[in-house]
């Protein structure tokens, strides 16, 4: 389907972003706020947000 390996990068920043996000939702409704984890899931996102977004805009532009 996806034939640039922008567009597979791509793709998968996306995905990392969307598990990022999912996990920082979860983190925020915990009940035991003693339990800390120790992942930065906000900027996890954040990163994977930026990448796929110049991913996609190379993959768009034909590199």
């Amino acid at each position: 389907m996806f034939h640039s390996l922008w567009a597979q990068l791509a793709l998968a920043m996306s995905a990392l972003a969307g598990t990022a996000a999912f996990a920082d939702a979860r983190r925020m409704r915990r009940t035991n706020f003693d339990r800390v984890g120790f992942m930065p899931w906000t900027s996890i996102s954040m990163l994977a947000i930026t990448g796929a977004i110049i991913s996609a805009a190379f993959a768009l532009k034909g590199f």
